[in-house]
């Protein structure tokens, strides 16, 4: 599990050793210059951290805390494709890291050795750099048509572990994530969105003696242990507004064991969903079938595990926690300023998303260092609470490994003081709904 002194170490080897060595193989840096390829990656991950909309005037003075004298001028002027590549670099060998925290004491959770979150988030690029990362061709601007960036990201939310951000192009399917056909411990539990829904790789998780949960793709034809096929629309009638919980088989050639877990929606968040789907299709220019449309009557979730590891309404407690990943990335876009940039110039703005990805990294792996062990964790506050602590830990990194250390601890106390989620008695949060079961059950 990972420790200060540990990540201390992983952190001076991204920022400095592998920064260097991406330096000198792109060509960024060709001779001694007093903006290495370290300190030009560090200037922009920690000043990024501390500010995710800093201006030139304010990197610099990061690169200063770092002990380079530098102009705004001669810092804009390093913001190359070469540059773009380093930072590429360096992000493609950070995410090999592994820091993960021991598991968190959530006793329903604790059922499975890991519970991994697949999923996806895109983050706009100009059009100059389609030919780079061309986008999905379907969103609402100009850069999403052409240019766009996908990260695909794997993650434990039990040890906090993130395996990622994996780069794509816009445009590529999320069934071509590199986490797609990624083993699956035995044991664990792996969540996923329905753009990873397949069941040759579900067929494949189970075979590993691993678990899946998912929501049901429309169109997927679901028969019961008899083989016949369902109405999915239709089957509600026996169990009104009650949990549905039935054993069934998916797919015509696959007749993969599974249990549908399902429950019926009120009318005004059925009409809703049908609203957004529509909406969507229009977006898209593409007509939305009539089955979808249908299926909003419920929320339909299919999974592998049994009975005995889960009931049903413990499946669906647990799927919430598939957002959590959403929240993850609302950290990374709306706090980190991810798909933001103050400029328009193609290599500039590619050269801060690299940065800004290094920097959510470095800060997710303090937060799982710090502050993973409490399951009332707010990694939005810890967030927040990083940002002021940034070039503090930019100084540290002059002053060595010792020192690094040192400042790390004092986040570390930090984080643990007082980024926590408070309890609500209205709309309770995911670590509270995983509580409550454990607490019917013991009473």
């Amino acid at each position: 599990m990972a420790s200060i002194p540990h990540l201390a170490k992983v952190l001076r080897t991204v920022l400095t050793t592998t920064a260097k060595h991406a330096a000198r193989a792109t060509g960024f840096v060709r001779r001694r210059s007093k903006l290495s390829g370290a300190k030009f990656v560090q200037t922009l991950v920690f000043g990024w951290v501390a500010n995710p909309e800093a201006t030139y005037e304010e990197l610099v003075q990061t690169a200063a805390t770092l002990g380079v004298p530098l102009s705004p001028q001669g810092l804009e002027q390093r913001f190359t494709e070469k540059a773009a590549q380093c930072g590429e670099g360096v992000l493609r060998a950070a995410v090999q890291h592994v820091i993960a925290a021991a598991p968190v004491a959530i006793p329903l959770l604790q059922r499975f050795t890991a519970i991994y979150l697949d999923d996806s988030t895109q983050v706009q690029l100009p059009p100059a750099l389609a030919a780079y990362w061309q986008g999905s061709g379907g969103g609402a601007t100009a850069e999403a048509q052409t240019a766009a960036l996908k990260l695909q990201v794997r993650w434990d939310y039990q040890s906090g572990q993130c395996s990622g951000p994996f780069l794509q192009a816009g445009r590529a399917s999320d069934r071509t994530s590199p986490t797609q056909h990624t083993l699956v411990p035995a044991g664990s539990l792996r969540v996923a969105d329905l753009g990873y829904f397949a069941l040759e790789v579900l067929a494949q998780i189970t075979q590993q003696h691993a678990y899946w949960l998912t929501r049901l793709m429309a169109g997927t034809q679901v028969y019961d242990r008899q083989g016949q096929a369902l109405d999915l629309h239709s089957c509600w009638a026996p169990y009104g507004r009650a949990v549905i919980d039935l054993p069934v088989c998916l797919g015509v050639h696959h007749r993969l064991p599974a249990r549908l877990i399902a429950t019926r929606v009120p009318p005004e968040v059925a009409n809703r969903r049908r609203h957004h789907l529509k909406a969507d299709a229009r977006r898209r220019g593409q007509a939305v079938s009539r089955e979808r449309l249908r299926l909003a009557d419920g929320t339909r979730w299919c999974t592998n595990v049994p009975p005995e590891r889960l009931s049903g309404a413990e499946v669906l407690v647990v799927a919430r926690v598939r957002w959590q990943v959403e929240l993850l990335f609302k950290v990374w876009k709306s706090g980190g300023h991810l798909a933001h940039s103050r400029s328009a110039k193609p290599w500039r703005v590619v050269c801060e998303v690299y940065a800004k990805l290094l920097g959510v990294l470095v800060q997710h792996w303090v937060v799982v260092t710090s502050l993973w062990r409490y399951p009332n964790r707010s990694v939005w506050k810890a967030a927040q609470t990083l940002r002021r602590h940034a070039l503090h830990l930019a100084s540290a990194f002059v002053a060595g490994l010792a020192a690094l250390s040192a400042a790390l601890q004092i986040v570390q106390r930090t984080l643990a003081a007082g980024c926590r989620l408070n309890k609500r008695k209205r709309g309770p949060s995911t670590f509270q709904l995983l509580f409550a079961l454990t607490e019917e059950k013991l009473a």
